[in-house]
């Protein structure tokens, strides 16, 4: 059937589901494509995927993507924790900071060697040198390595070194980057502009899938709005609606969705208690000497104290954690 889709000029993407296997034909709607699929071996119904986006729909698939990698699993039930520094700064600083986040119960570690910054002359991050000493921290704990992809250039070089793709508020919208990281094994992150609306970010995820990559995680990280008191007004209303629209998991970002430090173990706990299917947080053993963003990273106390918070939030609820 996928072949005859094909055949058609559509794009056809297999899902399989717990109960049903799905073929999202994807192209042109042309009507009278459905009565030629209908007639097909296995084929129990041929039906219009409604939503702008289709292969991130709920209509193609109606049970929640579980991604897995490494010890690292987020959706369906199970919520991941990606901790570490905003910045790559040294070996020690990011070593050091792996195991106290492994320690504490995250199973993955973020940290950015390629840094997207708003001055020219902020500290850009490590490059490769900054990927080698993440890959080192993965070799020592196990942890998944999640860091920011910056170009289509980039994204072999990046995928070497690690297990999912970050694609950062700056380019949810630069598509040749998603379809590039649509392209490559490797699972990706994909947070939302400080500008985006919910279906510019599904439609944004819709590139990654489009190119065969179904292992997608979306990101609310706050977005940009009148308020001054927080760094990005953060909407965690984001995680029940996406869980409506979408069959993808939904991470939340309490670091740079507020900002403030002092602000983090509360939202993280709130996020838990929402549904929200993964944390993604910024810790650095020592935030006061923070390269970028100490202002809102914990430190390792901090963030120990936050996971048995958000532990007990999550066994209330009946959440692997």
């Amino acid at each position: 059937m996928a072949k005859r889709v094909e055949s058609l000029g559509l794009k056809a993407h297999v899902i399989v589901g717990a109960e049903r296997t799905v073929i999202a034909a994807i192209g042109d709607k042309r009507e009278e494509m459905k009565e030629s699929l209908e007639s097909g071996p296995g084929v129990a119904a041929v039906m219009p995927i409604l939503a702008p986006y289709k292969v991130a729909s709920r209509e193609v698939k109606p049970e929640p993507t579980q991604v897995v990698v490494r010890d690292l699993k987020v959706g369906a039930g199970s919520l991941g924790v990606i901790a570490g520094p905003c910045s790559v700064e040294s070996e020690e600083q990011l070593i050091t900071t792996a195991r106290a986040v492994k320690k504490a119960g995250a199973t993955a570690l973020r940290g950015g060697a390629f840094k997207p910054r708003t001055s020219p002359y902020a500290f850009q991050g490590m490059k490769e040198e900054g990927l080698k000493l993440l890959a080192a921290a993965r070799e020592e704990t196990g942890l998944a390595i999640v860091t920011e992809v910056m170009s289509p250039e980039d994204v072999e070089l990046v995928a070497k070194y690690a297990d999912v793709l970050q694609i950062g508020a700056r380019n949810m919208q630069n598509y040749r980057l998603l379809e590039a990281c649509g392209r490559v094994d490797r699972a990706v992150l994909l947070k939302r502009g400080p500008a985006a609306t919910i279906d510019e970010l599904l439609l944004a995820a819709e590139y990654v899938l489009n190119e065969g990559n179904q292992n997608v995680m979306l990101c609310e990280r706050g977005i940009r709005t009148f308020e001054s008191h927080t760094r990005f007004t953060l909407p965690l209303a984001t995680v029940p609606y996406l869980h409506q629209k979408t069959h993808l998991p939904v991470v939340i970002d309490p670091s740079h969705g507020t900002g403030h430090a002092y602000l983090v173990e509360d939202m993280c706990a709130a996020s838990v208690a929402v549904g929200a299917d993964g944390l993604i947080i910024e810790v650095h053993p020592k935030p006061e000497e923070a390269m970028s963003d100490g202002y809102q990273s914990l430190n390792l106390e901090q963030f120990a104290h936050t996971m048995a918070k958000c532990r007990k939030v999550a066994d209330a609820l009946g959440i692997e954690m």
